[in-house]
């Protein structure tokens, strides 16, 4: 049982109109009592209503509410009290102060959620949905981490381990009454179960694609030599000056990364520099970052001066990334394109922001291609990665030697293919793992 009660600030750090401090522990109550001030009878104070008085800062005191949330029926399974106070950055600190003045202790990152963890409201991963949720900086992320924390992996995490454990049983049984001879329908059923906990383990792995276009956003190589528009397409697509745009060739001599939100997608557009021969040596190092970043990128636009007729370096560029999924861009199709050439195309004008969506439209299509978009649960964790890997790899270890282990043997195997789910829900992960999960976690959550 945990002992100590913990405060720290919820809200984040600055002026706003209204801060929240959290206090959480045995104590809660009864340290809230001793640093509010109401018209209602504090002794009779009831859960989950909000309570309005004066807070005491120390010398002087701020309007606001005092909720109380009595524990198990709380986000960390204790009681639980939160102040709110107008959100200026001395007004928070002081009530922390005074938190600790009469007995808490101030929170470390995480300690809130983990203590929810500890408790049983929430299992590992939901907990890593929380922070995944905090963190989410496009709507599919929110979505993923969304899932995560609504327990939907969990769910069907606790499933297979109760299948595992089912077979467990059977196996007991089969060991403790050896007469009558039914081990061959014993591994019958094992092979049958782990066949089916392997398809669900490959469906949830079948998502990881999917999920770390969604963690990391579609990097996408914008290239093509000296003056073709690069940069001036780079801003349409922000919709901002966000590049250097000038007359002069090698104007862009370094990676330029702007990002876009395309129906919940993070989009990382990385403008390079000309590819061309010079003799400058500084442009030459802004060639060679261009050429490692085609490497790098999930996508490459290459960008073609349509007002121009294609030539020999056009074409070699165009050799550069023949390997790599790529959009050929026509652009200047403001002015009047010289050479079309015998491969498909978008014909965009950057001054005039034209078929700028079917770029966006064309680059979403082609790194979700295969992905299915409904699917609830999208794994964005490596952890969860890592972990469901090892299990599938478990099972199939099994299934390649034909059961021909022993039953006892057997039901060892299956316990650490248990114990390897486990470790997502963290029914049996290390304290070590907890605490360095937690600890990713902000002050007061």
């Amino acid at each position: 049982m945990i002992e100590d009660t913990i405060v720290a600030i919820s809200t984040p750090y600055g002026k706003s109109g209204v801060g929240v401090v959290r206090i959480s522990g045995k104590d809660s109550l009864l340290i809230a009592k001793k640093m509010f001030n109401s018209k209602r009878e504090l002794n009779n104070i009831k859960p989950n209503y909000m309570n309005l008085g004066r807070i005491n800062l120390g010398q002087i005191s701020d309007l606001g509410f005092m909720v109380y949330f009595k524990g198990p029926k709380s986000f960390t399974g204790e009681d639980v009290v939160e102040f709110q106070c107008h959100g200026g950055i001395i007004v928070t600190q002081k009530i922390v102060e005074q938190a600790i003045h009469f007995g808490a202790r101030l929170a470390q990152p995480g300690e809130f959620s983990k203590r929810a963890f500890l408790n049983g409201k929430i299992s590992l991963d939901q907990a890593e949905g929380v922070i995944d949720t905090i963190n989410a900086e496009s709507e599919s992320e929110l979505r993923a981490s969304n899932c995560l924390e609504r327990g939907f992996l969990s769910k069907q995490v606790n499933e297979m381990q109760e299948k595992l454990v089912d077979l467990l049983s059977e196996i007991e049984v089969n060991l403790d009454y050896p007469e009558h001879d039914i081990e061959y329908k014993t591994k019958e059923n094992i092979i049958n179960e782990l066949k089916e906990i392997s398809n669900k383990l490959a469906n949830l792995l079948s998502t990881q694609k999917q999920g770390q276009i969604i963690r990391n956003g579609i990097n996408v190589a914008i290239v093509g030599k000296t003056n073709v528009g690069k940069s001036s397409l780079l801003n349409s697509l922000l919709g901002s000056d966000y590049a250097i745009v000038t007359d002069i060739e090698g104007t862009t001599r370094d990676i330029v990364v702007g990002c876009i939100e395309y129906k919940g997608v993070k989009i990382n557009f990385l403008d390079t520099a000309g590819i061309r021969k010079t003799q400058d040596k500084v442009e030459n190092i802004g060639i060679e970052k261009s050429l490692q970043t085609v490497k790098e990128s999930d996508i490459v636009l290459l960008v073609l001066d349509g007002s121009k007729k294609f030539d020999e370096q056009d074409y070699e560029i165009t050799q550069l990334v023949k390997d790599k999924k790529s959009i050929i861009i026509l652009n200047k199709s403001d002015l009047n394109i010289v050479e079309k050439p015998n491969f498909d195309y978008i014909l965009v004008s950057a001054k005039e922001n034209k078929n700028l969506e079917k770029i966006k439209e064309k680059i979403y299509s082609i790194a979700l291609e295969g992905c299915n978009q409904n699917e609830k649960i999208v794994l964005t964790n490596l952890r969860h990665i890592e972990i469901l890997n090892k299990a599938k790899l478990l099972i199939e270890n099994i299934l390649n030697k034909n059961i021909q282990n022993s039953l006892d043997c057997l039901s060892l195997d299956i316990r650490e293919i248990w114990e390897k789910l486990g470790e997502i829900t963290g029914n049996t992960v290390s304290e070590v793992i907890i605490d360095k999960i937690f600890s990713k976690f902000c002050l007061g959550k």
